[in-house]
C-alpha cells in the first residue's frame, strides 16, 4: 500500500469498518485550477463533512486560511466521533486538492493514522461505485486530543531567518506566472513576486488528471528542484492549501523533513518589510 494514499478498491472493501471515519474534504473556492463542478451535491456513502474554511480554519487569525487552534480542532474530530484508534480517509471532490491540506492537519495535531483516497471522488466515480446525495449521520462522540506538533508548521519569521541556509528549501506550489510576478495576485494588497532563494514546483505538474503521477515522475519532479540537497523542506503557495499537495507528494516518494508556512504567499506577499526574491 501507498506510504500515505489509499486507492478505490482498498476502501470500497473497508467501507463498513468498524474504525474507519470517511472524511468529505471539501472547500467552495479552488484556485489554480480549473474546478470540477457537480450538477447536485454527491459524496461517497458513509462520509461526513470535513469543512476547512470554517471548523477546520483559525477564522479569529489575522491570517487567511489558518491552521485551527489544537482547542478547536480537538472539538471538532471529536463531533465527528474520531477516536485515538480511528483510521482516517480522506477524499475532497477535486480529485487531490484539499484533501491534502486536511491529512496535514491532522498530522499536525498529533493524529498519525490517516490517509488520502488517491484521485478523490472523482476516481470513487470513474470506478464505478454507488454514490450518496447525504452525508452520514455522526457517530457517538470520539475522544481524539489534539497534540500540536510545531514542527511541522512554520511561520514567516523563521523562514526569514534561516533564508540562506542552504539546509532549507522554500518551495512554492503556486503556478509559475504567479511565482515569477508575471500576473497580480488574485488577493487585494499583495505583492506579486516570490521569497528568496525560492523554488517553484507548481501543484497542477504533479497531476495526472485527478490522480497524481507515477512515483518515478514525483520523484523526478522533486529532484529537479534540487530538493536531494536540502534537508529542511518548506512548502509554500497562496494561503497554506495546495503547498500541502506537495507535502502529500513529498511523503508519497519518501521525503518527510517537511513543514509547511501556513501564512503562505498571501501573508509575505502583504508585508511590505519582508523581501522579495530576484
Amino acid at each position: 500500500m501507498s506510504r500515505v494514499m489509499v486507492d478505490c478498491t482498498w476502501l470500497k472493501e473497508h467501507l463498513d469498518d468498524k474504525d474507519l471515519v470517511l472524511l468529505d474534504a471539501f472547500m467552495l473556492k479552488v484556485v489554480g485550477k480549473e474546478p470540477i463542478e457537480y450538477s447536485e451535491f454527491v459524496t461517497i456513502p458513509g462520509a461526513l463533512p470535513f469543512d476547512i474554511e470554517s471548523d477546520f480554519c483559525d477564522n479569529q487569525s489575522t491570517q487567511l486560511h489558518a491552521l485551527p487552534t489544537p482547542q478547536q480542532f480537538t472539538e471538532q474530530v471529536q463531533r465527528l466521533g474520531i477516536n485515538k484508534q480511528t483510521r482516517v480517509v480522506i477524499f475532497d471532490n477535486q480529485g487531490i486538492y484539499s484533501a491534502p491540506r486536511a491529512w496535514w492537519t491532522f498530522k499536525v495535531m498529533g493524529f498519525d493514522n490517516v490517509k488520502v483516497l488517491d484521485g478523490g471522488l472523482p476516481a470513487w466515480i470513474e470506478s464505478g461505485y454507488p454514490t450518496s446525495s447525504t452525508y452520514a449521520q455522526v457517530p457517538d462522540r470520539g475522544d481524539f486530543v489534539a497534540n500540536y506538533n510545531a514542527s511541522k508548521v512554520t511561520d514567516y519569521q523563521t523562514v526569514l531567518a534561516e533564508l540562506n541556509n542552504p539546509q532549507q528549501l522554500v518551495v512554492d506550489a503556486r503556478g509559475s506566472a504567479r511565482f515569477n510576478a508575471e500576473v497580480a495576485e488574485p488577493r487585494p494588497g499583495v505583492r506579486a513576486g516570490r521569497i528568496p532563494n525560492s523554488v517553484n514546483l507548481p501543484f497542477a505538474s504533479l497531476m495526472d488528471g485527478s490522480r497524481f503521477k507515477s512515483k518515478q515522475a514525483l520523484s523526478q519532479l522533486f529532484s529537479d528542484i534540487g530538493t536531494a540537497d536540502s534537508e529542511r523542506l518548506v512548502f509554500s503557495c497562496g494561503s497554506g492549501i495546495t503547498a500541502c499537495i506537495l507535502i502529500l507528494a513529498a511523503h508519497e516518494i519518501g521525503l518527510s523533513n517537511t513543514i509547511l508556512y501556513d501564512g503562505s504567499w498571501a501573508e509575505w506577499g502583504a508585508n511590505e518589510a519582508l523581501p522579495l526574491g530576484e
